[in-house]
């Protein structure tokens, strides 16, 4: 079982949520952020003043998954998340030691 965690631009969550529904992806954790990478914030005028917006708003993403099945929602956030411009985010994998699913105590690939 994999973590998988992305960081996103708010407005492209639905296109990636539309994505991963149409794999399967029964659920997932959606969480609002902010932050910073390479673009180290960026500038924005109000009312004819500029100032620096130092953590850009963003939205983080997390999805337990079955191994099988980690490439294909990799690839499905990847796509959809795309803008080409700098921003886009970042998709992580991590190793997941075990899933428990509370109300029924069904544990790991059958709690996902």
């Amino acid at each position: 079982m994999k973590l998988i965690m992305a960081v996103i631009k708010p407005f492209k969550l639905d296109e990636v949520r539309e994505a991963l529904t149409g794999l399967g992806v029964e659920g997932m954790t959606v969480s609002e952020v902010k932050g910073f990478g390479r673009q180290k914030g960026q500038a924005e005028i109000y009312r004819g003043a500029e100032y620096t917006v130092n953590f850009l708003p963003k939205v983080k993403l997390e999805i337990a998954a079955n191994d099988d099945r980690v490439e294909a929602i990799v690839e499905a956030i990847q796509k959809s998340a795309q803008t080409g411009k700098i921003g886009d985010g970042k998709i992580f994998v991590y190793d997941l030691g075990k899933a428990v699913r509370i109300r029924t105590g069904e544990a790991d690939g059958e709690a996902l």
